[in-house]
């Protein structure tokens, strides 16, 4: 291991890996939380997938199909050591989850997903919520999954878009003529 940084050992790894996820919004990628806890000095890839891998299996954090999430032994674990870790670290550290938690947000609030239909034909269904529910839901038939995957996926881009579009033609209104 390396021995530069305020992290010097797989304890420490794991005290930082228990804080990134207590912090996340959301399940967090594994090359994700690779990239944030290896953005510290000390840190190296074999050291990180040893210290992720005894976390999983001490049950302090789970990998899902999203990725990593904390357990509620590990929040009380991280709430007990937390203070173990230099500020600087932990500054450092949420700094770098900002991006990925606004990123995590944003997942939540844009959702699509298809469902198969008898006939053969495939329904797109694209959510946009904000942080006080339901803002708009649109389900739309499509020939092919192919076709709903290309509608979900300009949905996802740009969702606000077409709700001013829905919201401005619904009202009468014009874009920039009230």
């Amino acid at each position: 291991m390396l021995q530069q940084g305020f992290i010097q050992d797989k304890l420490d790894i794991k005290m930082l890996e228990l804080y990134l996820l207590a912090r996340a919004v959301g399940p967090v990628e594994p090359d994700t939380l690779a990239d944030l806890t290896m953005s510290h000095d000390g840190v190296g890839y074999f050291d990180f997938a040893e210290a992720t891998a005894e976390l999983v299996e001490s049950g302090n954090i789970v990998l899902t199909g999203e990725g990593y999430t904390i357990t509620d032994k590990g929040r009380e674990n991280s709430a007990a050591c937390e203070s173990s870790l230099p500020y600087s670290v932990r500054r450092h550290s949420d700094e770098a989850l900002a991006p990925v938690n606004a990123a995590l947000r944003r997942k939540a609030q844009v959702r699509g997903e298809k469902r198969e239909n008898p006939d053969g034909s495939v329904t797109a269904r694209m959510l946009l919520n904000d942080d006080n529910g339901n803002l708009l839901t649109l389900e739309l038939l499509c020939p092919s999954a192919e076709q709903a995957d290309r509608l979900i996926a300009a949905f996802r881009e740009r969702p606000e878009k077409l709700y001013n579009t829905i919201l401005l033609t619904l009202s009468g209104e014009r874009e920039g003529n009230p």
